[in-house]
This record gives structure tokens, sequence and C-alpha cells, in this order.
């Protein structure tokens, strides 16, 4: 499972011109599921995405985390994270999982960030979404499941 996470002034994801979700302050996190991935690597991300210290503190050091700083998550899936471009000009996506393992899997790992006290927002699993950022920092890392 890989998150490319990006630390946020605003967000949000619109689909056929409506707003789905919005958030202020946080993280948009774009979820890729990997066919084989488990339960075990959503409890993981998630962790991780929710105590990643790389919000800033008094001193400016990245040293809080999203629940340190009680802001939001807006969660997208996003199987193109899992696009194999070595070869040729067009992506690969032998790597992503199915929608019918994906799907069960982002939603998951949605409730499991939530159940950190985080609130969350988030696209339509598989519909073509429209994500609207502000990239605080900017901060883009790549977190991957073990």
């Amino acid at each position: 499972m890989r998150a490319l996470v990006q630390r946020v002034s605003r967000a949000s994801v619109s689909i056929d011109g409506e707003v789905t979700g919005a958030i202020d302050r946080g993280l948009v996190i774009l979820l890729g599921v990997r066919t084989g991935d488990t339960k075990d690597d959503a409890d993981w991300l998630a962790e991780k995405c929710v105590n990643l210290r790389i919000f800033p503190d008094e001193q400016g050091n990245m040293n809080r985390s999203l629940l340190d700083m009680g802001y939001a998550a807006l969660i997208v899936s996003q199987f193109t994270l899992y696009g194999n471009t070595r070869k040729g000009r067009r992506p690969s996506f032998v790597e992503a999982a199915a929608p019918e393992l994906s799907e069960p899997l982002y939603e998951y790992f949605v409730s499991r960030v939530a159940g950190h006290g985080v609130r969350t927002a988030t696209g339509r699993f598989g519909a073509m979404m429209q994500v609207a950022l502000v990239n605080d920092g900017p901060v883009t890392l790549m977190i991957e499941s073990p």
C-alpha cells in the first residue's frame, strides 16, 4: 500500500463540479492499493500518516503530527500510484489491485484514520475526480507499507 502525503493549508475534491470533500489545514493522502495488500498494511499506513511529524512547532521545525495539531485528512483513492513507467511510454498498472480488493481496503484505511480521531473527507472510489489543494511548504512524501 502506498500513500502520497501532502501537507496542505486547504484542499477539496470535486466530482462533476460538485465538492464531495474539503478540508482546511491538514493532509491530502492519495492512496494506492497493490495486489496482495491486507488490512495489516492499511493499519500500519494509517498509524504512520496520522503520527508523521511534518507540521511546524513553535520554532518552525517539523515536529508536530496531524494528531498533535488536530487537523483533518482528505483521502483520495489513486490507483495510478502503482503505475510502472520503466518500459515504453504508456504506464502499466499490473501492480495495482483490482477494484474488488482495493475499494474495501481504501474504505478500511479511511475508517482507521478516522478511528484515530482525525476528521476525514473523501472523494468517491472509482470516480473521475478533480483534486484542488494548496501544498503548504511544499511538503510531499511517499510512504509505503512494509
